[in-house]
C-alpha cells in the first residue's frame, strides 16, 4: 500500500489500518533500552526502597522515573541557544 493511500485510509477512518502495519518489525523511536551500572551508597539504595516501596513499585521503576522527570526539568531551564545560564551554574 502506497502512503498516501494509508494516509487517505487513516483520516476517512474508512476501516483499522492494524491490519495494514508490519508490526513484527515495528519500535519506538529513542526508546531502545541500554543497561548501564550505577554504583550508590547503602543508604541511597535503602532511601530508594522505602520510597519504592511506599509509593508501590520497584527501586528501578522509581530511579528511571525520577531520572527523566530531572532531565526533562534542566531541559526546559536551559536557553534554545543550548548556551548555559551563568545564574544557573552558579546556584550548584
Amino acid at each position: 500500500m502506497k502512503a498516501k493511500d494509508f494516509d487517505k485510509k487513516f483520516e476517512e477512518d474508512q476501516e483499522d489500518i492494524v491490519t495494514d502495519l508490519e508490526l513484527s518489525s515495528a519500535r519506538r523511536v529513542n526508546q531502545e533500552q541500554k543497561r548501564i551500572n550505577v554504583d550508590f551508597p547503602a543508604w541511597v539504595v535503602e532511601s530508594l526502597d522505602r520510597e519504592a516501596a511506599r509509593i508501590g513499585v520497584t527501586r528501578q521503576s522509581i530511579i528511571k522515573v525520577w531520572l527523566v522527570e530531572r532531565l526533562q526539568a534542566e531541559s526546559a531551564n536551559k536557553p534554545l541557544s543550548g548556551a548555559p545560564q551563568a545564574a544557573h551554574i552558579s546556584e550548584r
